[in-house]
């Protein structure tokens, strides 16, 4: 046979092969039900009809045909049928994608581990609260071992997608196969944010919404964000590995242009919380949304881990880094709130201020983030913390190994220590609001005990240190001291020796004895009238402060009366001892009485 004839003869069987192609491709134009609804062989069908489609235009091109060959217009029409099965795979792709997502409820997820089989190995896991704390709150071996993969897509379907991506990747049909999978996606991560109950929102709204409601939105935050990264966003780039390779660039791609506004929305109400007014309130909140950031920074950054990624990654790191100066300067607003809070009236009864209660409250929650605190508050210069008060310098050896470090003390120590004594001086200052220097100290006596007390029962003593709590022990006795000086020296007074005698001579004026008698009752009728309205909220110290003070009292009633019995009448003995014992029981209640 001739050449001639040879190349006519395989020219005609090549177009009769593209007629039997493009019969087969456009058949399905005019039919339009979903190729892969009517079952695996019309499908595989379709597909192997647009693979040869493919390898024809391959093996055309591989002839480097002119626009005179006949072949050439064949290569065209191959072009042509090949752009129709490309569209109509496309469809069939976002159709596939879409009608098998699997239902995503938070509750209850289907879990699998990344080590296992992704197809034929699965469990089943309750995702209530307090399971999702254990599932979710794993170090980062356990992590890099085991992730949280759900089923985003039904596995059935899995093997089809990566066949329909593979042969649109290879017939050049990267863009519009990536941009069909991520507008599907994206959709699907905009669903879930949904399902968590996390609203769009903009920096003006959440600076507009009032306390309660942000802080139940900064709750439920905290809870789906780790939702949403260890399951939902790592399920997603599991997802895009099994259909496009793993580690390829276009499964990089569509992860990350897929998730990329969702992760972005979640981080935006970060931004959001991040701009002040750095209300003491909100500390809480920042340090919770700034732990689980904090947290999650593992995950980004390998969820993220490619050049494509950086722009997420480096937005993560930057609200993170928000959130902790948010922090730092709330922490700073709340000593400053403590200096500033004024008093023009004296705090009824001399009892545990609420300032004293809130901030002691305040500070023993605080210690449930030390470890996050110790990090952002370290970069504040410890000259200023120190500069605030000469009481937030280690002083003994003791003190500096209860903060776990041989040489100095812990930055939160420093704070802490800080705020403290700010307290103190803000104390100080209310106590001068009373009118009595009795009543002063017994205030002073009350929260400083308080103080001491919050810090000796609780975490506060690793942070403050047996030394703080000896000193403050020690202070608020003298307050209890002086408060007994300030009370009753004048009154106790009364029943010593001194000018009791006839002048010029050594006999005792019964008369005097008398006078001084009755001027006892006269005070200690005014003091029980006027302390009884005072309050100890404390029983111990109620009761400490109480037994001191009979002790001295009814001592030096039963020496003065026994020393003189033969100078006072019955009649003028108005009180045994035993009742002025007692009515000293009825002082520091809160409730006013007389005699």
């Amino acid at each position: 046979m001739c050449m001639s004839s040879k190349k006519k003869e395989d020219a005609s069987s090549v177009e009769d092969r593209l007629d039997f192609i493009q019969e087969k491709i456009m058949r399905w134009e005019e039919d339009q039900s979903m190729i892969w609804e009517l079952g695996p062989e019309e499908a595989s069908e379709y597909m192997n009809a647009a693979n040869d489609a493919l390898q024809l235009i391959e093996k055309l091109e591989g002839l480097h045909l002119s626009k005179v060959d006949k072949d050439y217009k064949i290569l065209l029409r191959a072009y042509n049928v090949l752009q129709t099965a490309m569209a109509r795979l496309e469809e069939e792709f976002k159709n596939l994608l879409i009608q098998n997502r699997q239902p995503f409820e938070p509750e209850y997820v289907s879990f699998r581990s990344s080590e296992e089989d992704a197809i034929d190995e699965n469990s089943v896991v309750s995702l209530g609260d307090e399971s999702i704390e254990e599932l979710l709150h794993r170090d980062s071996v356990s992590r890099a071992s085991e992730e949280l993969i759900i089923d985003l897509v039904h596995p059935d379907v899995m093997p089809y997608l990566r066949c329909i991506a593979n042969l649109l990747i290879a017939s050049n049909y990267v863009l519009e196969c990536s941009h069909a999978y991520t507008i599907v996606r994206r959709d699907a991560l905009d669903e879930c944010l949904f399902i968590l109950e996390i609203e769009r929102l903009s920096i003006e709204d959440v600076l507009k919404m009032e306390w309660g409601t942000l802080n139940s939105k900064v709750k439920r935050w905290v809870w789906a964000v780790k939702i949403f990264v260890r399951v939902y966003l790592a399920s997603e780039r599991w997802l895009s590995d099994q259909i496009f390779g793993e580690g390829e660039p276009v499964s990089i791609a569509c992860f990350i242009d897929a998730s990329k506004a969702s992760i972005l929305q979640l981080l935006n109400f970060g931004v959001a919380m991040s701009i002040g007014p750095y209300k003491p309130e909100k500390l809480f909140c920042i340090l919770d949304m700034y732990e689980v950031l904090a947290d999650l920074m593992p995950d980004i950054d390998a969820l993220y881990s490619d050049e494509v990624g950086s722009y997420v990654k480096t937005e993560f790191h930057e609200v993170l880094e928000r959130l902790g100066n948010c922090v730092r300067a709330a922490f700073l607003e709340f000593g400053n709130a403590i200096a500033s809070n004024a008093s023009s009236t004296a705090f009824v009864g001399g009892g545990v201020h609420p300032l004293t209660r809130y901030v002691m409250n305040y500070l023993r929650t605080l210690t449930d983030y030390t470890e996050t605190l110790n990090l952002l508050l370290k970069d504040q210069e410890e000259e200023d913390a120190i500069s605030l008060s000469p009481d937030t310098s280690p002083r003994t050896e003791e003190d500096s190994r209860s903060r776990g470090s041989p040489g100095r003390v812990s930055s939160m120590t420093l704070h802490f220590r800080s705020v403290a004594s700010i307290l103190e001086s803000n104390l100080e200052d209310k106590s001068m609001l009373y009118k009595e220097a009795s009543l002063q100290h017994l205030f002073l006596m009350n929260n400083l005990h308080y103080m001491a007390e919050k810090v000796k029962g609780s975490e506060l003593r690793r942070i403050y240190g047996d030394e703080w709590i000896r000193k403050h022990n020690w202070t608020f006795q003298q307050h209890a001291m002086k408060y007994e000086r300030a009370s009753w020296n004048s009154i106790l007074n009364l029943l010593k020796d001194e000018g009791i005698h006839v002048p010029g001579t050594n006999s005792i004026s019964k008369g005097l004895i008398k006078e001084r008698l009755m001027s006892f009752y006269l005070g200690f009728e005014e003091v029980y009238r006027i302390q009884t309205s005072w309050f100890i909220p404390d029983v111990r110290l109620r009761e400490d402060l109480r037994i001191s003070t009979s002790l001295r009292v009814i001592q030096a009633y039963r020496t003065f009366v026994g020393r003189h019995s033969s100078h006072i009448r019955d009649k003028y003995i108005k009180y045994t001892a035993d009742d002025l014992e007692n009515y000293l029981l009825d002082l520091f209640e809160g409730f006013q009485k007389w005699l």
